[in-house]
Parts: C-alpha cells; sequence; structure tokens
C-alpha cells in the first residue's frame, strides 16, 4: 500500500506543503542539503502527517500554526537516522550511501546535530509554548535512552520485556508523541489527547516489530537494505527471540547471535532457523494485536475524513513493504 493513499485529500495538499517546508528547512546550507538529500527525499512521512491528521482532526487550522512543528518532528527523525546508521556503521540507508559512509562519522555527527538544533528553533519561533517543547525534549531524550540501551546490549538476547521497553522508546514514543502534539495543538480535551496518545503507541510497537520482520524477511530492493542488517550489527530482535524460544536449533542460533561478529553466511543460516520456526506468524499476530489496540483508543470525537485516514495508517504499518 502506497502510505500517501491513506490520506485524505486535505492530508495530501499538506503533504505537498510540508515537503517544500522541509526542503527549505535546510537550505540555508549547501552541504547539509545535500548531506541529508536522500534521507528527505526518501522518507514516509509517517510522523508530521500523524501530527497533521490529529492537529486538523476537528478543525483545519492554518499551515503557520501546523506546519513548523510538522517540519521539526521529521527534522528530529532524519537526525535520529543520521546518529543510526553511525552507531551501526551502515553503509545504505533506503539504498543510497549513508552520511557517515560518504563523509565519515565526525561530519554525520554534526549533521545530525545541526537537524536536531534546527527542529528546536523552528519550535522556539513559532512560540508553541511550554507543553509541546517538553513533549519533543522528552521525545528526544527517550530516542537517546533507546539507544544508549540498544547499544549496551548488542549480542545479548534480550527478554520479551527489555525488547519492548527498548521498542517504546526507539519508536512507540516517537509516533505516540507526534499524535499527542497533534491534539495539544488543536486544542482537544485531556481524555482525547490521552486516546490518541495510545493510539499512536500502539501504531509505533506495531511498526517497529513489522520493520524488524523486514529486516529479515523484506525485499531488498524495496526496503534498500541488506537482510540481517540488525543482526549484523549485534541488535537481537523479535524473529530471533520467538526463534529461540522455539527452534530445535535454538542453540545453534543463540550461538550465532551472541558471538559478537556475523557474517553473511551466518544472517542465512539465521533466516532458515527463524524461517523453519513459527515466528514470523508471531511477530504477525503481535503486530496485528498492537494495530487492533490502536483502533480501539480512536476517539470518536474526530471527524469522519480523519478518522478514516488514521484507520488506513494502522492498516499501512502491518501491510507495509518497507
Amino acid at each position: 500500500m502506497n502510505f500517501v493513499a491513506a490520506l485524505n485529500d486535505a492530508a495530501a495538499k499538506n503533504l505537498q506543503t510540508l515537503e517544500e517546508q522541509i526542503r527549505g528547512a535546510i537550505a540555508e546550507d549547501s552541504f547539509i542539503y545535500e548531506a541529508c538529500a536522500p534521507l528527505i527525499r526518501g522518507g514516509k512521512r509517517l510522523r508530521p502527517m500523524l501530527f497533521l491528521l490529529c492537529a486538523n482532526a476537528k478543525e483545519i487550522l492554518p499551515h503557520e500554526r501546523t506546519m513548523p512543528l510538522a517540519t521539526a518532528l521529521e527534522l528530529i527523525h532524519t537526525a535520529s537516522l543520521v546518529h543510526d546508521d553511525i552507531i551501526d556503521t551502515s553503509k545504505k540507508r533506503r539504498g543510497v550511501e549513508t552520511a557517515n559512509s560518504k563523509y565519515g562519522a565526525q561530519i554525520a555527527v554534526l549533521v545530525g546535530d545541526y537537524l536536531f538544533a534546527k527542529a528546536f528553533q523552528l519550535v522556539a519561533e513559532n512560540d508553541y509554548g511550554a507543553e509541546v517543547s517538553t513533549v519533543l525534549s522528552k521525545l528526544v531524550k527517550n530516542l537517546c535512552v533507546g539507544e544508549i540501551m540498544q547499544d549496551r546490549s548488542l549480542f545479548v538476547v534480550p527478554t520479551m520485556s527489555e525488547y519492548y521497553t527498548r521498542i517504546n522508546l526507539k519508536t512507540a514514543i516517537f509516533l505516540s508523541s507526534c499524535c499527542r502534539l497533534g491534539a495539544i495543538v488543536s486544542a482537544m480535551n485531556e481524555r482525547d489527547v490521552e486516546n490518541l496518545t495510545a493510539y499512536g503507541s500502539g501504531l509505533g510497537l506495531a511498526f517497529q516489530i513489522i520493520d524488524d520482520l523486514l529486516d529479515f524477511f523484506g525485499d531488498e530492493k524495496i526496503t534498500g537494505k541488506p537482510h540481517g542488517g540488525d543482526l549484523k550489527s549485534g541488535v537481537i530482535t523479535l524473529p530471533v527471540i520467538r526463534a529461540l524460544a522455539t527452534s530445535d536449533d535454538a542453540s545453534e542460533l543463540k550461538e550465532l547471535v551472541t558471538r559478537g561478529k556475523v557474517t553473511t553466511a551466518d544472517i542465512d543460516t539465521a533466516i532458515k532457523i527463524i524461517h523453519a520456526t513459527d515466528a514470523v506468524d508471531y511477530c504477525r499476530t503481535r503486530a496485528e494485536a498492537h494495530i487492533e489496540s490502536a483502533r480501539i483508543n480512536l476517539p470518536l470525537t474526530l471527524k469522519t475524513s480523519v478518522s478514516l485516514a488514521l484507520e488506513q495508517i494502522a492498516d499501512f504499518v502491518v501491510d507495509r513493504t518497507r
């Protein structure tokens, strides 16, 4: 499913304006623009679009009120990807060379820092208030905590609780924050704010679980990343956790994923072991349960068009191929 197809006409028009705002935000420096261009061109815009849908869920707000914050959210996401690629020593992202591969880790760190700073500059200049700034600050803090947690446990099999804590910090809180910010900007009542936040959380958990599946079984031409990138970096995700709990070859798989150096042949072996178990169906079932939880939390007070778009985005998350 094309993500844009999950949006109503108003949201699609917002997307066009958003693209212009994102390009404009980094255009002040030609080198920064060049370094970020592959990431900026290839994104799904899930995070800012969730914000925009929630912000316009009761009445259409002027672009001057919504676009700076939507742009800031995408810049924060892009910054986190730049830093993730440095930590994972990734060579490619979305089928093109990463900033750290092209320019080196030192420059890439500064590019990511620039994007974070630019995001908060946009928020400060447009007077969103303390509540919005607090949500964004906590969001970036949690992204960092999740990354630190992950980096300190490379090549270690996490418990289910540890896995969920990590994906909550790295993904679910981001999507829930986007929904929460939209609800805040549109001045919703407290119950609707909390319900939309819960919708975003369920969406985020499902998104990351499907992402973990795609890392092993996605079409590399579509995802733009080689199979087993997480495993090669030492990040052990839900498909492996489930296979370790059910496979007759669990001891071989555990030795492979915890040895500290994973080869392409090791990844091929891991994929075969995982595929021989119910891990794929198990992960999809868990993702679908989180999506159902997200749907249940959608407030009844939203405009019909917005509710439909958020429902369709939920479908997109579990059906996506990249």
